[in-house]
This record gives C-alpha cells, sequence and structure tokens, in this order.
C-alpha cells in the first residue's frame, strides 16, 4: 500500500508543474510576421515567393517552372501549379498580381500570447433528447 500513497504524491507533483509551467510561457511575447505588398506571379524571386505565408522553396520553385513555359494572365491561374487549390489560393490572393512590381516586405511583431490564444472550446455534454 505503501506504493499508492507515492503513486499519488507522484502526480500531483506532475500536476502542479505542468500547471505551473502552462502560466510561465503564457505571458511571453509571440513573434509573428506581418506582410505587405503583392508579388507578381510572373517576375517575383524564388526569395520573394517563399516570404508569403503557406509558400516555402519548392513551392517558390514550381511557381517559377510554371511560368517559364506559360506566364500566368491572372491570379487565378495559380490553381494550375501543383499545391495550389481553392484553400490556398484565396488565403494568397490578397498578396498576388500578374503585373507590376513586387512590393512585398514582411514585418516581425511581437504579439501578447494571451491575447493571440484561442479560448478553450466549452465543455460538452449530452445532448437533451426530445422523446
Amino acid at each position: 500500500m505503501k506504493n499508492t500513497g507515492t503513486k499519488v504524491m507522484g502526480w500531483v507533483a506532475v500536476v502542479v508543474l505542468a500547471m505551473s509551467a502552462g502560466s510561465a510561457f503564457a505571458g511571453k511575447p509571440v513573434i509573428k510576421k506581418e506582410v505587405s505588398g503583392v508579388v507578381n506571379l510572373n517576375t517575383a524571386s524564388a526569395q520573394q515567393l517563399d516570404l508569403l505565408p503557406g509558400i516555402g522553396e519548392k513551392a517558390a520553385k514550381r511557381i517559377i517552372e510554371h511560368r517559364s513555359k506559360t506566364p500566368f494572365g491572372k491570379v487565378e491561374d495559380l490553381r494550375k501549379v501543383k499545391g495550389f487549390g481553392a484553400k490556398k489560393l484565396e488565403k494568397l490572393k490578397s498578396f498576388l498580381t500578374t503585373s507590376g512590381p513586387t512590393t512585398v516586405a514582411v514585418k516581425k511583431v511581437k504579439t501578447d500570447a494571451k491575447a493571440d490564444a484561442s479560448p478553450a472550446p466549452a465543455a460538452q455534454g449530452r445532448r437533451p433528447q426530445n422523446r
């Protein structure tokens, strides 16, 4: 029976440590990237394309390969590139153009972790049954 008490004390210690660790990180600032300007799909470099949210090195390479064969006539043509569906295009649309200069800029912004944290969902219980 001695082991039971020791196990309970061990679990209490784990819970207390977990709770204190969570509160220690809650107030730390979070650095977010804020993107402004536009990227010309027909002239932007891989580095400029990589600045956009959701576009990495591989996606930038696919965009450049596509435009070398067929220039983009409209922003929606990006859907012809592998990995760019309707949802991704919708997220990027405000940052894309097919004419004019590329003016994309990224600014790092500190925000409070508590402000960014979404509230926990309400507890789900049983639904009352209508009989």
